[in-house]
């Protein structure tokens, strides 16, 4: 079994992809990015469905189990060295209002990317 952390990311994203493969190069021997989008990815094969993987970013420990949205960014930021830069997001009272942005912005992120400039026009919702 693979001893990192995998990134399950929307690689149609620009947004999404941007901040996952930053994280990736800094520390590639400890995160690995995983694009959903890919025409051979398995969600089954890491015990999701299509949906899950669709609506927020999954990380998988190399234990198996198994972080969604801000946890999985709070988890790669620390294993890439900068997990000061977002680790209030995890205390109180900042936690719950941090993790409904990231919900939010998870279901309106191809929105986001075009308004923001980041969509080539090829961006899907």
């Amino acid at each position: 079994m693979d001893a990192r952390y995998r990134l399950l990311y929307d690689g149609e994203c620009p947004l999404c992809s941007r901040e996952v493969l930053t994280l990736h190069r800094r520390r590639p021997d400890a995160i690995d990015a995983v694009d959903i989008m890919a025409a051979d990815f398995d969600p089954a094969a890491y015990g999701l469905d299509a949906a899950q993987v669709r609506s927020a970013l999954y990380g998988i420990k190399p234990d198996g189990s198994v972080t969604v949205g801000m946890a999985s960014l709070r988890e790669a930021y620390r294993l890439a060295g900068v997990g000061w830069l977002i680790a209030w997001t995890g205390w109180w009272p900042a936690r719950p209002a941090c993790d409904a942005f990231y919900r939010w912005f998870a279901r309106n992120r191809m929105g986001i990317s075009r308004l923001l400039g980041r969509c080539d026009g090829s961006c899907s919702v």
